[in-house]
This record gives structure tokens, sequence and C-alpha cells, in this order.
């Protein structure tokens, strides 16, 4: 809970240790998780293709499935709106390896 008061506080010190990513990580959360936590982050604000790639490749390598990411656009159109998500949807599929428009043809 101290992180969460830093935080709610605007604590300068835990602000730049955030920005610096010092020994600041998710203790609780598997590195499963997280991966796929700032996938769903991302498809949230929108975001680079370079940026999904990293993001996608990281969850991939922390043992996520194609099917587990493609769940987890699914799971936040509740509360982005299905909008963002299918402006998401292309970049993640590129970063998995699927070319949308040759499965169009």
């Amino acid at each position: 809970m101290d992180v969460l008061r830093s935080l709610a506080i605007e604590d300068p010190q835990l602000s730049e240790r955030l920005l610096a990513r010092d020994e600041i990580a998710p203790v609780l959360l598997d590195p499963k998780t997280v991966a796929l936590v700032r996938l769903a982050a991302l498809a949230a604000i929108g975001g680079a293709l370079p940026t999904y790639c990293g993001l996608t490749d990281a969850a991939i390598g922390m043992g996520a499935t194609p099917e587990e990411i493609v769940e987890v656009l699914v799971a936040i159109v509740p509360t982005v709106g299905l909008p963002r998500v299918v402006s998401a949807a292309p970049n993640v599929a590129m970063a998995l390896g699927y070319d949308v428009e040759d499965a169009l043809e």
C-alpha cells in the first residue's frame, strides 16, 4: 500500500524511480500477467506497431499464447470500447505474424 499512497500523493521520488525503471516492478503478478496487462494498456491508449511488436513478443516470451493475447483484446472491450479494440487488432495481428490483408483475399 505504500506504493499506492506514493502514487496518490504524486511522490516525486517514486515518480523518478518509475520513470527510470529503477527496481520498481510488480512483485505479486507473474511475468506473463504483467506482459498481458501491458499489452492491454497499450491497446487502451493506442500505440505504434513497433510497441505492439515488442509487448507481444514479451508476452509470448513469458508463455502467453496468441489465443490469450486475443482474449485480452476481447476482455477490454467493455472498458475501452469496441472502436479502440478494432483499432488495435491489426497491430496485434501483425505483431503475431498474422497478415490481415492476406486473410481477406
